[in-house]
């Protein structure tokens, strides 16, 4: 049986790619010469997730639509040592795939490793979360401001509450970061566990902070100026009717200008979607993730503009 992770630390403490397929366009007309279509763009979602048979391997999945993911490959790498959970993806601009991801259940570091196809992935090297205190260090989720300035956000637990931290690359490599720095306004609450989970998006010059509320175990709403805060609470609760508990939610743009959120029912043994068309206001009845429901846990969908291959119609 699932369970949350709030409960798996308590228990801690007791203790002493595939090829990409393209579509075809219609036929040249009958007796014409032959002509080559021209290239055309279509977006691809990559699925990078851990799975409910292992905690130390990448599963990598594909899908065209955002909603029906294939396999692309599983696993698809494993690290030379701890574990594989929440694996958060990017591609950077030298081409390469990165990924970052949780080492442990107790510890103070994250992993990387990197990747040029999706399939075949080298281990770049563990990196250190040093802030005093910290007992766990989970979750660590790429952003890619607007400006090209890479960051890792990532909860921090000092074995009862979590805080988000930030941390951002120094290098163009990702081989450098930052020192931790809390995010304003996302802090350790007098009373509760704190915040867990968070990813943020960027929209209309304003940060969007989806975070897990550790307590109520709901996905609230925060937004701010800058990506390090200070942020405000624009909804909590049960604000978008996506239930609890809920957490490894991940957030991406939708062609058209739509938002989907994935995000993980742990306690039920599915993952759900939903969607928003009016800029985080109001969403679908969660539904059902294809196939995959019941068998990943915390993954990132990373959408990517792909150039399909010019076809010869006779």
């Amino acid at each position: 049986m699932a369970i949350g992770r709030r409960t798996a630390l308590a228990l801690l403490g007791s203790l002493p790619l595939g090829a990409l397929a393209i579509g075809r366009a219609a036929g040249t007309p009958v007796g014409g010469p032959p002509v080559t279509q021209p290239d055309r763009n279509a977006v691809r979602y990559t699925m990078t997730a851990f799975t409910n048979d292992s905690e130390s391997e990448l599963y990598v999945y594909e899908s065209a639509d955002a909603t029906d993911f294939t396999l692309v490959r599983g696993p698809a790498y494993e690290p030379p040592s701890g574990l594989l959970r929440d694996p958060s993806l990017i591609r950077h601009t030298d081409g390469m795939y990165y990924l970052t991801y949780t080492t442990g259940w107790e510890g103070q570091t994250i992993g990387f490793a990197r990747s040029g196809d999706r399939i075949t992935w080298t281990h770049l090297y563990d990196h250190p979360i040093d802030v005093p205190g910290v007992t766990s260090t989970w979750a660590p989720e790429w952003f890619v401001d607007p400006s090209g300035e890479v960051s890792v956000l990532v909860s921090l637990s000092d074995g009862y509450r979590f805080t988000p931290h930030l941390i951002t690359a120094t290098d163009a490599g990702l081989g450098a970061w930052t020192p931790p720095a809390p995010l304003l306004g996302l802090g350790p609450k007098d009373t509760g566990y704190g915040y867990i989970d968070t990813t943020v998006v960027h929209h209309n010059g304003q940060y969007y902070a989806f975070t897990k509320d550790e307590t109520t175990k709901y996905v609230e709403l925060a937004v701010a100026d800058q990506l390090r805060g200070r942020y405000r609470f624009l909804q909590t609760g049960d604000w978008a009717g996506w239930g609890t508990p809920r957490e490894g939610q991940c957030v991406i743009r939708l062609p058209g200008g739509g938002w989907r959120i994935y995000f993980d029912a742990y306690a039920d043994g599915m993952y759900l979607y939903s969607d928003s068309h009016d800029y985080f206001r109001t969403w679908t009845a969660p539904a059902e993730l294809p196939e995959l429901s019941g068998t990943v846990r915390h993954f990132t969908v990373l959408p990517e503009t792909v150039v399909a291959q010019a076809t010869t119609k006779n």
